[in-house]
């Protein structure tokens, strides 16, 4: 056999052999899934991803007709479970929860992350979008926007304010009101919403853009919600103005929290994690869950989710550059 022959036989082999792993790709996709199924929340119990995730989980598990397991990997602004989920075999049966900051903002924060979650992870499907509000510990402060923003601006640097941590989208929030409004305050990050909101409540901070997880505290007032940092309302607190409102135009910290995969994922799996999400988010229990959160469905295709990534990247990473946040 010549050498050129011997080229074409070789590569005919190859051909066959890629053949063969995607037809038992495409057999494997078919039969998903055949054992349980893994959903890394990349940050700490209690707050909103690990809520929504589990808001999730019980029906797309019956849908699914498999277990399907949340795991909490916190830490580094959601990059530990981030790369726990990028590293893992893209075959569906590890999937991530995060907030869309892991994908639009910590590009930014972290110049060394370990892993790229727009090249590594694949998207999957939305779940929420996540409005936040800025609320106080009643009695020391003023309890409405305005009077508030005086009372920093006559005191700078003098109070604190908590967040999940460096990055995070309470955060972003809390340095854009910093901006617009001209004012400045302490940041003090935490490894998760729930941790801020405990401090909060015993006042060992004084505010916090918080992402839903202290609706029940605001609704038995324990806590004073004075602004919501989206630009629209909570139709939960029909009163409360918007900071846009309030004279910061054109504030908007919402986010987008969702599923995602590991890179390289059979697109028939993705489909059909994206289409049981979709039924699930859409159904009036986890609508009313979802709302007493603060937030609302965001059903997407997986590539709308993408274009939504990369239009928060722009948003973000203006801030970003702006106010000089870097990673824990």
């Amino acid at each position: 056999m010549n050498r050129q022959a011997g080229k074409r036989a070789f590569a005919a082999k190859l051909g066959v052999l890629a053949l063969g792993c995607a037809m038992a790709f495409g057999a494997a996709a078919q039969s998903w899934p055949t054992k349980p199924v893994k959903v890394v929340v990349n940050f700490p119990p209690g707050g909103a991803a690990d809520q929504i995730a589990r808001a999730i989980t019980g029906p797309l598990q019956e849908a699914l007709g498999q277990p399907v397991v949340v795991e909490n990997k916190g830490g580094a602004g959601g990059n530990i479970g981030g790369e726990a989920v990028a590293r893992a075999a893209p075959d569906g049966y590890t999937l991530l929860m995060s907030s869309g900051g892991m994908v639009s903002v910590n590009p930014f924060i972290y110049p060394k992350m370990s892993f790229d979650p727009i090249k590594d992870l694949d998207p999957v499907a939305a779940a929420a979008k996540v409005k936040v509000f800025l609320v106080t510990k009643p009695g020391k402060l003023p309890s409405d926007i305005k009077s508030f923003i005086a009372y920093l601006k006559a005191n700078p640097g003098k109070l604190t304010y908590g967040t999940p941590g460096n990055g995070s989208s309470p955060h972003l929030a809390a340095e854009m009101f910093q901006s617009q409004a001209g004012v400045s305050a302490v940041h003090v990050p935490y490894r998760g919403a729930a941790p801020a909101l405990v401090d909060l409540l015993a006042g060992q901070i004084d505010f916090s853009f918080d992402p839903g997880i202290a609706m029940q505290h605001v609704q038995s007032g324990k806590l004073n919600m004075l602004a919501v940092g989206s630009l629209t309302r909570s139709p939960l607190f029909p009163n409360v103005p918007t900071l846009d409102e309030a004279g910061l135009k054109g504030f908007d910290a919402d986010t987008v929290f969702g599923f995602y995969a590991p890179a390289g994922t059979p697109k028939e799996i993705v489909t059909r994690l994206n289409t049981e999400i979709n039924k699930i988010i859409s159904t009036p229990a986890f609508r009313e869950r979802l709302v007493s959160m603060g937030g609302d469905p965001a059903p997407m295709t997986p590539e709308q989710f993408h274009a939504r990534a990369e239009d928060d990247a722009k948003r973000f990473g203006a801030i970003i550059r702006e106010r000089k946040i870097v990673g824990d």
